[in-house]
């Protein structure tokens, strides 16, 4: 899996300060999307154990709140693959710190439906997911108003909850 860019000091993507990972790679494609060049799966560099440690290290303060998962699509196969090793370290470390993960997948069709049944590592990646912003970005829908979302088709989605109720709760701030 190749990565985009690693923020620090995010507040605009989930509740608080968070460290941000921009996986590369989606299939997607959402018109006027705001990171294109992560499109490509081969753009930017290589997420390996030293960029895991460097998040571990950035999450490691009292003032990160936790981490968000963006793109690129987080939910493409092989971004799972490299992204179960990081959440997984994180959940153990920082228990209390909650993960954003942002897909263009809908939750329960698509994520549910046919991920969870398809591919092993989409149920354990969603055992260590808090939220889930689902939808793809529609230009047509757009409102600057909305919080942590880019259009109005989008949900933020209790992952937890919804996996407890065997259906979609929305996520309560």
């Amino acid at each position: 899996m190749n990565y985009a860019d690693i923020k620090k000091a995010d507040v605009a993507n989930g509740l608080g300060v968070r460290v941000s990972v921009f996986v590369s790679g989606c299939n997607h494609h959402c018109k006027n999307c705001f990171n294109q060049e992560a499109w490509d799966f081969n753009y930017g560099k290589e997420f390996t154990q030293k960029e895991i440690d460097k998040v571990i290290e950035e999450l490691d303060h009292p003032y990160v709140s936790g981490l968000s998962l963006l793109g690129g699509e987080p939910l493409e196969h092989i971004n799972q693959k490299g992204l179960l090793p990081l959440v997984k370290k994180v959940k153990e470390k920082f228990p209390d710190k909650n993960i954003w993960c942002y897909t263009g997948y809908t939750f329960d069709k698509d994520v549910v439906d046919k991920m969870c049944k398809t591919w092993e590592e989409t149920p354990e990646l969603l055992s260590y997911l808090d939220v889930i912003v689902d939808g793809k970005f529609e230009e047509d829908k757009k409102d600057l108003k909305l919080r942590f979302r880019g259009s109005s088709n989008q949900r933020i989605i209790d992952v937890q909850k919804s996996l407890k109720a065997k259906k979609t709760v929305l996520f309560e701030f």
